[in-house]
């Protein structure tokens, strides 16, 4: 299914604050979940990956079921000034969907509700562990490949990602307090326009060409739930074609070139 955004809200190459690694920002938390003009060919896409495919998708430590219910009870409460209705357990989407709230699966119900891909990273040792996930459409990566992983161990292959890079986002992780949540955006160069675009760390592809007609940008952000201390890591995900993209953010990327995934 192809799902484009009409426009990009937000150009991360365009911006001196977000250009450079890791370009983080505060976060408004009023601002954290988004509906977008995508909403409904994004949802009716996760609701077909998690009925047809929902081993890829999804994934929950058991130990992390309860930062997973928590995550739950803070968006539920959000939801109807985005444009929801809750009638007891059944909350109906904008796109007009009903969705059962059921405790027993925290990650899928939010996985049929909200745009954002959802990560949990509990702390385990000296690190950060991916403990759950509802992740529809990874930019290049498995899920099962980076479950149950630490933080340098998920961003195997990256080569920027050495280990003076993996103190520095640990550092990060444990720096992030409840009342100060934090966001960043990255963007990339994509020959096609595929939202579920998994890649096994051994696959070797060929990178996208500079004339690449799609530009996926996500903006990712990160929160830390009070009562279990799980920080959230949630991943709003923009694909656009680039004859789309307004006038100054096609002259930035022209001053600033962006990253190339890998093509198919």
């Amino acid at each position: 299914m192809t799902v484009l955004n009409a426009h990009l809200p937000f150009a991360p190459w365009a911006d001196q604050k977000t250009r450079r690694l890791p370009g983080t920002q505060p976060l408004d938390p009023a601002d954290w979940l988004r509906v977008e003009d995508s909403y409904a060919g994004q949802m009716a896409e996760r609701d077909r990956l998690i009925s047809e495919r929902l081993q890829d998708v999804h994934a929950l430590d058991p130990a992390a079921l309860p930062a997973a219910r928590e995550l739950l009870a803070t968006i539920l409460p959000s939801l109807p000034g985005l444009g929801f209705r809750i009638d007891g357990d059944r909350v109906t989407r904008p796109d007009g969907a009903t969705v059962t709230v059921d405790p027993a699966q925290p990650l899928l119900t939010l996985g049929r509700l909200v745009q954002e891909d959802l990560c949990l990273m509990e702390k385990r040792g000296e690190e950060h562990v991916l403990t759950g996930a509802i992740l529809c459409f990874p930019a290049s990566w498995t899920l099962s490949e980076k479950f149950l992983r630490p933080l340098i161990r998920i961003h195997e292959p990256v080569g920027s990602y050495d280990a003076d890079m993996a103190r520095r986002v640990q550092r990060l992780f444990d720096a992030i307090h409840p009342d100060r949540p934090m966001w960043r955006a990255n963007a990339l160069l994509y020959e096609d326009p595929i939202l579920h675009h998994p890649k096994t760390e051994a696959a070797r592809r060929p990178p996208a060409r500079r004339e690449a007609a799609y530009i996926r940008s996500e903006r990712q952000c990160l929160l830390r739930l009070p009562e279990t201390a799980a920080v959230v890591f949630s991943i709003h995900t923009y694909l656009i074609h680039r004859d789309l993209l307004t006038r100054d953010q096609a002259a930035a990327m022209a001053e600033h070139p962006l990253g190339h995934a890998p093509a198919l």
